[in-house]
């Protein structure tokens, strides 16, 4: 029997097999004394095909449309109404109580006392879109902008609703989209991570690593948290007096043991992911720390992104590194606005003006300057960008006083741009007052089927054995892109 034969049945690993076709207890243990052997063959494709490195490049399912992804995550929960979904009929009723169901924080309420928008808006570009005063340079992008008014997510509550947003799921342990797409395409890069996350100075948010997490996949397509200024990556410098030509000889000889065992277990990824691994820590200590030079960017380009501000700088920074990363290769970059806890990020249940202020202000500019900087070189075709918090906010106060929003699952706005999406449109609509999503209501995995599908990956074929089932991003029961804006 060879080797292919011995790990495959009917076209299916032994794994998949034992959960078909066992159907009692007697299967169930069967399939458990083979769960060591299940972990370290589990990224063998399903169609039977050899192991290749969880890095190397793979065909897309069609013709891509982007090669790389920007998410810019507005931790918190921005609010819809008082950035991009314009609602005249707030502000008349201001400081009213009106009948209107949400559900949020502080639970379910029927009633609430309505907080009119605190920002005028006006119309941008051709298109007209009506956008807040708190996004002045972003509004004159709107042309390259497609706006989702109507998202709508599963949890109002921020642990599950992140999971959510960059999951798929309410729970954790799943693979991250960023996970994914590697998954679904591997690296351009083999000097760099596939998956690039940046955090907000004031810490990352609730949950951690698992808003970054490879879950049940290969660790080699989990997110890399790379910093914008000093060592891009901690504890990636070898120790004192340990030069490159030590750690080269180390790693050869690393390598043969590896390979020595390989070929008495073949098709052991774990082994070759961990082989990868080493391999790619190796060589961005050397590529690594160049990708965060921002020495080398004209001094136009620096101050367009705000890097001569301190209120810009630091989302500036991370901004004009998310454009470096995917010129190198990178596919998925996610950067974070604000971080902690209460005003260190979009989180504002009390204070509205002091809070929306503070971080749109740290990130209007940075990001214009981010999609017209790919634009003029030419990038923003091929990459998708992408806006957005974990869910939006209520129309209504939280607290008997004060001007905060609770959390909103209901509806709530996010944006996409480049990548093969339609700019100047705005789809999708909430009721009057922003509360809920009515017209062309779209689920958090119709957002991820979308970027998948303009990454060249059928979101609905995009799949990955796990736990009994071909688990996929947007859930066994699958998603549809959102058409109208491709």
């Amino acid at each position: 029997m060879n080797i292919k034969t011995q790990n495959q049945f009917c076209g299916r690993t032994r794994r998949e097999f034992l959960w078909q076709m066992g159907g009692g207890f007697s299967g169930l243990a069967l399939s458990g004394m083979l769960d060591n052997e299940f972990f370290a063959n589990q990224a063998v494709a399903a169609d039977g095909a050899p192991f290749v490195s969880p890095l190397a490049v793979k065909e897309p399912h069609f013709q891509p449309k982007a090669k790389a992804v920007i998410f810019l995550f507005m931790y918190g929960g921005p609010s819809q109404v008082d950035t991009f979904d314009y609602k005249p009929n707030l502000y008349p009723l201001d400081g009213k109580t009106v009948q209107v169901k949400t559900f949020g924080r502080g639970g379910r309420k029927s009633q609430g006392r309505i907080v009119g928008p605190k920002w005028q808006f006006k119309p941008y570009g051709e298109c007209g879109k009506m956008v807040s005063d708190l996004f002045p340079n972003l509004g004159t992008c709107v042309d390259d902008i497609a706006f989702i008014h109507s998202m709508y997510a599963d949890s109002p509550i921020h642990g599950s609703a992140l999971l959510m947003m960059n999951a798929g799921r309410i729970l954790s342990g799943h693979p991250c989209i960023g996970s994914w797409v590697n998954y679904g395409l591997g690296s351009k890069n083999q000097n760099l991570p596939g998956f690039v996350v940046m955090l907000d100075p004031k810490g990352g948010p609730i949950s951690g690593a698992k808003n970054w997490t490879s879950g049940y996949m290969p660790a080699a397509y989990q997110g890399v948290t790379i910093r914008s200024q000093g060592s891009p990556i901690l504890d990636l410098n070898p120790q004192q007096g340990v030069t490159r030509k030590m750690q080269r000889r180390l790693l050869d000889q690393l390598n043969e043991f590896n390979s020595e065992h390989s070929a008495q277990r073949p098709g052991n990824s774990d082994l070759q992911a961990r082989i990868a691994s080493y391999e790619l820590a190796y060589n961005m200590q050397k590529h690594a720390p160049e990708a965060v030079d921002l020495n080398a960017e004209a001094e136009s380009t620096r101050e367009m992104y705000g890097l001569n501000n301190d209120t810009t700088q630091d989302f500036g920074r991370k901004c004009l590194l998310a454009r470096r990363l995917v010129e190198r290769g990178v596919r998925f970059v996610q950067v974070y606005s604000g971080g902690g806890h209460n005003d260190d990020n979009w989180d504002a249940h009390s204070d509205m003006v002091f809070n929306h202020t503070r971080h749109a202000g740290r990130t209007d500019k940075p990001i214009a300057a981010l999609l017209k900087d790919l634009k003029q070189r030419g990038l923003l075709d091929e990459t998708i960008v992408i806006w957005g918090g974990e869910f939006g906010r209520q129309p209504t106060a939280e607290y008997a006083k004060g001007t905060g929003r609770d959390h909103n699952s209901y509806g709530f706005t996010m944006w996409m741009a480049g990548g093969g999406i339609k700019g100047g449109v705005s789809l999708g609509k909430t009721d009057e007052l922003g509360a809920h999503a009515v017209e062309h209501r779209l689920h958090v995995k119709n957002l991820h089927a979308t970027v998948l599908q303009q990454m060249g990956l059928d979101p609905n074929r995009l799949s990955f054995f796990f736990n009994g089932l071909d688990q996929k991003l947007v859930g066994v029961e699958g998603a549809e892109p959102i058409h109208q804006l491709i």
